[in-house]
């Protein structure tokens, strides 16, 4: 791509601020980053891999954010982190086995159940509730296999986290946020490594965007734990729906034609 002048600088911090607001509260912020890379030139690998370089530093804002306030465990931090980090990276090696295109067709379905169930959910609230499976069963299954997703497809692995601590671990949103914070860093920081050895990394768009990461998920993170779910919520579900219908036009490209008769 051309050289980064300042106004493209500028225009990273930006969405990378937006962004990283978005993503510590609710996941997503790869709607607006991914698509910006690659708007200002970056070729597709290139953009997925500065994507990675980004989110990270968004991730691991707000995971520190959560963590000042309380809402982490110390030794759980390193546990979810080693299992979810272990997944996205078996799930990096994976990729060329497993056939994406039907995860691709089935994605839109999963996430729009993801919006469905904070919609509908009577007991989502800050706090904590009945456990529908037990920790250590949690841990061995969920944390890495919900890793191993981001590892070989990726979009939409916030809002399975979010959903998987509320449901299956009865835990309340603020504290279900801060631990999918977790989980989301240590999946991106193992698939951000493996794109290292790439060199596809572009430093001039990833840091300044990374930057405007930092501080959007500060942001995000201190509004999640004084607003609670009354922002929580529906920020999940507009996320959870933009994704969803933007991952339905891609896996059905017919179904853009249907709508827009294009």
């Amino acid at each position: 791509m051309a050289e980064i002048g300042i106004e493209l600088i500028l225009f990273y911090g930006l969405v990378g601020l937006i962004a990283g607001f978005i993503d510590a509260i609710a996941g997503g912020g790869g709607l607006l980053t991914l698509p910006s890379l690659i708007l200002s030139g970056l070729d597709p690998m290139s953009a997925l891999a500065t994507n990675k370089l980004q989110s990270t530093f968004g991730s691991g804002t707000a995971t520190l954010t959560f963590f000042r306030h309380g809402y982490l465990n110390g030794r759980k931090i390193l546990l979810f982190m080693l299992l979810s980090g272990g997944g996205a990276s078996l799930g990096t090696l994976a990729v060329s086995a497993i056939p994406t295109q039907d995860i691709a067709k089935a994605l839109p379905f999963l996430i729009m159940g993801v919006a469905l169930y904070f919609i509908l959910s009577p007991t989502l609230s800050n706090e904590h509730s009945r456990a529908l499976m037990p920790e250590w069963l949690f841990l061995a299954l969920c944390v890495p296999l919900i890793g191993f997703y981001d590892g070989i497809f990726g979009p939409g692995t916030g809002s399975f986290f979010m959903v998987a601590f509320t449901l299956l671990r009865g835990q309340g949103a603020i504290h279900a946020t801060a631990q999918s914070k977790v989980c989301n860093l240590a999946s991106n920081f193992a698939s951000l490594a493996t794109f290292a050895l790439s060199g596809k990394i572009v430093l001039a768009a990833g840091i300044p965007m990374g930057v405007g990461q930092a501080l959007g998920a500060w942001l995000g993170a201190r509004a999640s734990i004084r607003v609670g779910i009354a922002l929580i919520r529906p920020l999940v579900v507009l996320v959870s729906l933009s994704l969803a219908t933007r991952l339905a036009f891609e896996a059905f490209p017919s179904l853009k034609s249907l709508i827009f008769g294009q």
